[in-house]
């Protein structure tokens, strides 16, 4: 029988691999924001479940503190993320990452 918490670090590690395909496989700016909140919630799983295998029975309140302060900092990095994409979008009527790359100084 599979305990919960391999679940967990499955589905965690799963998160990751899939954010990572993503981040590497798109073009796409935008769609690489996604990849990387994919990763981020993949992480922010594992962590929590990790806390629970090293302590059984017990909640452990500092990793869920770093996860919520993760999260946060996650809103912000999804925040500025998402400006600059318009910005980019705006100036360059592209989000490809190839074109782009093409437009350095």
């Amino acid at each position: 029988m599979i305990k919960p918490e391999m679940s967990l670090i499955f589905t965690a590690f799963i998160l990751v691999i899939l954010g990572i395909y993503i981040m590497v496989a798109k073009r796409n700016l935008l769609r690489m924001l996604i990849g990387l909140e994919i990763i981020a919630t993949g992480v922010n799983i594992n962590f929590i479940t990790l806390s629970l295998i090293k302590f059984p029975g017990f909640l452990d309140p500092l990793p869920h503190a770093i996860v919520i302060t993760s999260i946060l900092l996650d809103g912000a990095l999804v925040g500025v993320g998402l400006a600059l994409t318009l910005v980019v979008y705006r100036k360059y009527r592209s989000l490809d990452v190839d074109i782009l790359r093409r437009l350095r100084w």
